[in-house]
């Protein structure tokens, strides 16, 4: 955490410990100390489920009532909230995940890497997990990263975040992103209209990505001149990307030549970046997928990074990641 923010904190927080084990959090700001509470008190009532304490709003103050460890826990998740109340001015449920995970118990969210933030238009995106901090570092390091791993661990979201700030930047000219054009047995021709048409709801998840990270708006305006790209996979071939960050979204589902065909798109100032989880392949023949391969073939290059997510960096609801879990077991 920067110190800029940390001082707003400081001077809007006030921390006084008790001998029954209570501590109390001070807010200077109502609208603040509303904003973290949420209506009806609804965040503070989630972060007692999340941590099986009390917490009780009394005029301009949160009281704490625990063990001295978790009260620190909880001391911890308030000010990682106000510091998202303060930055985007609003509090999302998976950001009292986020304030309560493993990763930012033991970071204690001040020794956050502020190079490791990504600063969008809407919001300031923060890493949640080690394996979400080294994939961020990668995605601006490195020319081509290859990221496996289930649902809900950022791996898209993270991507087109790092890439939007990169355009914005003027640090890149366009930003592509694609997907086959493969999903649980449908097929193009079964779906109506024309292509663009047939296309999108197999590119939704990644417009849900950029309408999360800037305006509506200025979503629509920069993919009508062409600063953002929107293509399935079968429309990369015999194409050069130049100046370009390119994303290839729900790769399980790309056959070994597909993903070959794509990586071999790049060119000068570029960056491509390869997504998927193995274990939902839609393919009508599992082995045709060629992401596991990838990165067999190209983990041991210098340019190239690849990293592995599992169910411990999922940032959805709490449950997602029980689920991804048990699946995994079974597997």
């Amino acid at each position: 955490m920067n110190n800029t923010i940390k001082k707003k904190i400081d001077t809007t927080l006030k921390f006084v410990y008790s001998e029954n084990n209570s501590l109390s959090v001070i807010f200077q700001n109502n609208e603040l100390l509303m904003g973290v509470a949420g209506e009806f008190n609804k965040n503070l009532k989630e972060l007692e489920k999340m941590t099986n304490s009390s917490l009780y709003s009394r005029g301009n103050s949160i009281m704490i009532k625990s063990d001295p460890q978790k009260n620190e826990l909880i001391k911890n998740a308030i000010q990682f909230l106000t510091n998202q109340f303060i930055n985007n001015g609003s509090i999302e449920n998976k950001d009292l995940i986020s304030s309560v995970d493993q990763f930012m118990i033991k970071e204690k969210v001040k020794n956050n890497n502020v190079t490791d933030i990504i600063k969008t238009p809407k919001k300031s995106i923060i890493p949640r997990s080690e394996k979400q901090k080294s994939y961020v570092r990668a995605l601006r390091q490195s020319d081509i990263v290859i990221s496996a791993g289930p649902a809900g661990t950022g791996k898209t979201f993270l991507a087109v975040a790092v890439g939007l700030t990169m355009l914005l930047e003027k640090k890149i000219e366009r930003i592509i992103l694609s997907r086959p054009a493969v999903e649980a047995g449908e097929r193009l021709g079964f779906l109506p209209g024309d292509m663009k048409e047939k296309v999108d709801p197999y590119l939704r998840p990644l417009y849900d990505s950029l309408y999360d990270l800037f305006d509506f708006e200025k979503i629509q305006r920069m993919i009508e001149i062409g600063d953002i790209e929107i293509a399935p996979l079968a429309f990369m071939r015999g194409r050069t990307l130049k100046n370009s960050f390119a994303i290839l979204d729900e790769a399980q589902n790309a056959t070994d030549t597909q993903i070959k065909m794509f990586l071999t798109r790049i060119g000068e100032n570029s960056k491509i970046v390869v997504n998927g989880d193995p274990t939902q392949i839609d393919l009508p023949n599992k082995s045709m997928s060629g992401l596991v391969r990838s990165k067999e073939l190209l983990g041991h290059l210098n340019e190239i990074s690849v990293v592995d997510f599992d169910h411990s960096d999922v940032v959805r609801h709490p449950l997602v990641s029980k689920i991804v879990k048990a699946y995994s077991k079974n597997d």
